[in-house]
C-alpha cells in the first residue's frame, strides 16, 4: 500500500493529512474546557449556594462528557 509522503498515512481514496498542530490542540481544549464551563454552571443554576466539590464534580464530569461527545461525533481522519 502507498504511503503519503507528507503525513506516513496510507493513502487511500479519502485520505486527507491531519491537521496541524495548532488545530489538533485547540480542538483538545476547546470542547473539554466549554463542557467544563457548562458543567459547573449546571450545580449554580440548580441550587444558590453549590458546595465548591460539586461544582467540581460538575465540572469534570462535564469536560469528560463534551470530549466523549466529540469523539463520537467529529470523524477521526
Amino acid at each position: 500500500m502507498a504511503t503519503c509522503p507528507r503525513c506516513l498515512g496510507p493513502l487511500t481514496e479519502h485520505h486527507r493529512c491531519p491537521s496541524s498542530r495548532f488545530r489538533r490542540f485547540k480542538d483538545a481544549l476547546l470542547w473539554p474546557l466549554g463542557g467544563g464551563a457548562a458543567g459547573a454552571l449546571a450545580p449554580l443554576l440548580a441550587d444558590e449556594r453549590p458546595s465548591a466539590a460539586l461544582v467540581l464534580a460538575a465540572a469534570a464530569l462535564g469536560a469528560v462528557l463534551a470530549k466523549a461527545v466529540r469523539e463520537a461525533i467529529v470523524p477521526r481522519v
